[in-house]
């Protein structure tokens, strides 16, 4: 038999990352497919603790399939609606606020030729700044987003298919126990982070969402209940997300009161994320992700571009379903795990 230790480190390095990127390619080309399995999967499992509550409540068997798949699509047709709504709104944006905004870039290209910078540059560049094109970046976000759940009639019948096996696939896992443990450990530690995930970003996010509604109704910019209800969704989109979110309201806010209104709308979804987002949420998020600044990072932007949009609002817990898979599985991993975590571990620490 020969040695594990004989094959060059590089040479598995170098396998590694090329079976990695494979794989990543073949999800790419199936995206279709597996992005509407991933989603209902997330969702399946954000709405899993309800059916623990009914099973042990003794509630009949129906119930335990029913409850859960209402809610989920509740869930889904309102984030459809929504979308929906955003998307044509935006849409209306251009049109509606066109003329103002060419005046505006007009007076700013006046006060840059009063200070002396009206190069031909600086005008070209001012003159090519159009509201379209701006407005066309979270269209096409929100866009790409509604193009999967469209595919309604594929999530409803995988959510209903995931619904009726989420009772005997607990008594699979269970069983396996004994076998499997690590691999059973590994998806329940998946399965129970990414709950944590959704549930932590949902409240804290819901949190930012009033506050910025408040915020755009005080400032006077048209749609606060729009704009925070899209803050709330690009709240699961990470490092990312805020930006996106803070896109609309902000050109919103410079088109209605001038950029003084748009500075106080920078400035209140800044204090807000900062202090809610940065300051309160990882006190209570704790480990429940797992995964360090860097890993975050590179799973948004992996995953954005292996699945589109979808990636990117699912990047974490896709990377939590990969970190189960293929590192908290295997008795070898720990140090991988650490790696990726950024934490160092049990038996290491001083």
């Amino acid at each position: 038999m020969t040695d594990q230790r004989s094959v060059p480190r590089a040479l598995i390095v170098l396998l590694c990352t090329a079976g990695a990127v494979v794989t990543l390619a073949g999800i790419r080309e199936v995206g279709s497919i597996v992005g509407p399995v991933l989603l209902a999967l997330v969702l399946v499992l954000a709405v899993s603790p309800v059916r623990t509550w009914l099973q042990r409540r003794g509630a009949p068997g129906w119930t335990l399939v029913a409850v859960p798949l209402a809610l989920v699509l509740l869930l889904l047709f309102g984030m459809v609606a929504i979308l929906t709504v955003a998307v044509a709104e935006t849409a209306n944006l251009a049109s509606t606020y066109g003329s103002e905004f060419n005046r505006l870039v007009a007076g700013l290209q006046n006060l840059a030729t009063r200070f002396g910078v009206g190069t031909d540059q600086v005008n070209q560049t001012i003159k090519s700044f159009d509201l379209g094109k701006v407005l066309t970046l979270v269209q096409g976000f929100a866009s790409g987003l509604l193009g999967v759940f469209t595919s309604l009639i594929l999530i409803v019948v995988l959510l209903l298919a995931m619904c009726l096996d989420a009772q005997p696939l607990s008594r699979v896992l269970a069983a396996g126990a004994a076998s499997r443990p690590l691999l059973v450990r590994a998806l329940s530690d998946f399965a129970h982070k990414t709950r944590r995930y959704l549930i932590v970003s949902t409240v804290f996010g819901l949190i930012c969402s009033v506050l910025d509604v408040a915020a755009l109704w005080m400032l006077g910019v048209p749609l606060p209940l729009l704009w925070g209800v899209l803050a709330l969704i690009t709240n699961y989109i990470p490092n990312l997300g805020f930006i996106l979110g803070l896109i609309p309201p902000a050109l919103l806010g410079l088109l209605e009161g001038g950029p003084k209104t748009m500075l106080l709308v920078i400035a209140s979804y800044l204090a807000i994320n900062f202090v809610v987002q940065s300051l309160i949420q990882p006190k209570f998020l704790g480990d429940a992700v797992g995964l360090s600044t860097t890993m975050t990072l590179l799973s948004l932007l992996v995953w954005a571009f292996v699945l589109g949009p979808l990636g990117a609002l699912l990047a974490i817990p896709l990377s939590l379903l990969a970190r189960a898979l293929l590192i908290d599985s295997d008795p070898d991993g720990q140090w991988a795990a650490a790696l990726i975590s950024g934490e160092v571990p049990a038996d290491e620490r001083p």
